[in-house]
């Protein structure tokens, strides 16, 4: 795959579609091998191909310097936390999976509960369902979880005096994660990995064929 003609848009949508329980890659491989890009275009495509190969890891890293960040502060970590699920939530598999548990956990205390969390059924679109389809989690559009998620954890991170903390502690882990990206060099596995996810993606497609 050439990370060089993937757009940022491409990029994101495959972060947001990707299976987010894979888990992350070895220390040992993740801080090893770092050199200067040669130029632009490199540099270019060595952060797309990481931030898709170490995604995982580089998850793990924010929150771990969120949770750094708010050892003094118990309420605040609670807001980390709602930032860090609201972030999840835009990915489409975490936001299945964890639909599905608490709509299972309703189930066996409330079962009417439960049937009103079931999602719309989807359009049909020529004999096959529509392909840039809503996410639903417990029955209502994911944008609201966002929504309130992010509002709860502004709303306790500011209580807590905490807002700063939160916005610094983001700004530095998103920084760690540019560095880290654009000085790791790309290993073979990756370029593998990243050629099986595309071969997944077009027998996919062709399969709703």
């Amino acid at each position: 795959m050439d990370w060089g003609n993937v757009t940022a848009e491409d990029l994101i949508e495959a972060l947001r579609e990707v299976d987010w329980s894979s888990p992350p890659r070895p220390l040992s491989e993740f801080f090893s091998r770092f050199t200067l890009p040669r130029s632009y275009a490199k540099w270019n495509s060595r952060l797309k191909c990481n931030l898709y190969y170490y995604r995982t890891n580089y998850f793990i890293m924010i929150i771990l310097i969120l949770g750094m960040g708010f050892l003094r502060r118990p309420l605040a970590i609670v807001a980390a936390l709602m930032t860090a699920l609201s972030i999840a939530f835009l990915n489409d598999s975490f936001a299945g999976t964890f639909s599905e548990k608490v709509t299972r956990t309703v189930r066996q205390l409330s079962p009417r509960l439960a049937a009103k969390m079931r999602p719309p059924l989807m359009p049909v679109i020529r004999g096959r369902p529509s392909a840039k389809r809503a996410v639903y989690i417990c029955g209502r559009p994911r944008w609201v979880f966002v929504l309130i998620f992010s509002v709860v954890s502004f709303i306790i991170g500011f209580f807590s005096c905490g807002i700063v903390t939160v916005l610094l502690a983001l700004a530095l882990g998103l920084l760690a994660t540019v560095i880290h990206a654009s000085f790791r060099m790309p290993n073979l596995k990756a370029h593998l990995n990243t050629f099986r996810e595309e071969f997944r993606a077009v027998w996919r497609n062709y399969s709703e064929l």
